[in-house]
Formats: C-alpha cells, structure tokens, sequence
C-alpha cells in the first residue's frame, strides 16, 4: 500500500518530544493550514533533519500522509529568521506572529493570505523595525478578519482587502488605529466563546 507524499514549504511553530529520539512538530503551510506531523529519530546525533527542524526556521518538507497523521519524509532548510535577526525587536516581531498563528489558527485550513503575510513578516523583520506596533496590530485584524472572528468594517477593510501586507501597512492610517484596536478586542474575545 503507497501512501501520498507532499512537498511543500511551512514554517515550524512548535514541537514536542515523543519517546527518547522522536519529536512531533507544529506546522504551518501555505496549502495545509496547521498540522501536527510526527519525525522519527529526529533527535539523535546524527538526524540530518535536527538542524532543519528547529522552531521559527521556514523549511521545504516532504510530508506523508498515513493512517495516524501527519510524518515527515525529508526537510530542507530555507532559514531560520529567528536565529538571522540582529535586534531584539526582530525577534518580539516573529515571536509575536508565532504565537498569534498558534493561538487562533486550528487544523488543516487552507489559508494561502495569511501564510504570505506571515512569510513576508518573518523574512523581512528588519524593514518593520519603526513600525513593529503597527505591523502587529495589521497582521492582528487580517488574521482575525480572515478566520472569521470580526465583521468586516468600511473604517479599516481597505487594510484586510489589501493584497499584500506592505500594501495594507501603506493604507493604515492613524484615523483607523482605534477601530483597528476595537475590532482586535472584539476579535480576540469572540475567539475565546
């Protein structure tokens, strides 16, 4: 019995020890959503999948799908921005969008916007540097518009229309930080019912 494979690129938003030498990773791809996928003797000494592996690093995988879940066939490293980032408020920047895609987005949903603004957000932290706040704030409201937790409002849906992040960052004004605000407070409870 064959069982299908498929490559594609993610990001690694957790992990978990499982047994002595094996760990179950938290993944977000472009394709898949958020999945967790199990890699065998990925702890060892001489794994060549344990560099690759490491949190916040963006990889290519070969992902198998069997009758338990998720496995992981073979990686590729792309970078790990989080270990790049020179400043500290690079770092709260990608821990930040991390932490917010391990809070709100939950199973195999495919959402193609979001993973390009998180990849836009973590390759390249270093221009968001001024506008860090800003940013979060941005990526906050697209995310929760995009999973559905806020209703659209005509004050800010230019910034979640927007078919990039840099572009919506452009659009955000300081007229709509305290509607954005609003709809980030209304979003998050709404997530907790």
């Amino acid at each position: 019995m064959s069982y299908k494979t498929y490559i594609t690129e993610a990001l690694v938003c957790g992990s978990a020890i499982h047994n002595t030498s094996d760990k179950n990773y938290l993944l977000f791809s472009k394709e898949a959503g958020m999945l967790w996928c199990a890699a065998r003797s990925v702890r060892e000494e001489r794994s060549k999948q344990r560099c690759a592996m490491q949190e916040f690093s963006h990889i290519r995988v070969t992902l198998i799908k069997g009758k338990t879940g998720w496995k992981v066939g073979s990686t590729e490293a792309l970078g790990n921005a989080f270990l790049q980032a020179n400043q500290r408020t690079q770092r709260v920047l990608i821990n930040f969008v991390i932490t917010q895609l391990r809070r709100y987005v939950h199973g195999e949903i495919p959402l193609a916007q979001v993973y390009e603004d998180v990849c836009e957000i973590v390759t390249n932290s270093e221009l968001y540097l001024e506008k860090a706040v800003s940013v979060q704030k941005v990526f906050l409201v697209r995310l929760l518009s995009e999973l559905g937790y806020v209703a659209p409002d005509p004050v800010w849906s230019p910034i979640v229309t927007a078919p990039t992040l840099q572009m919506a960052l452009l659009l955000y004004t300081s007229d709509m930080v305290t509607h954005v605000e609003k709809a980030i407070t209304e979003g998050t409870q709404a997530s907790h019912l």
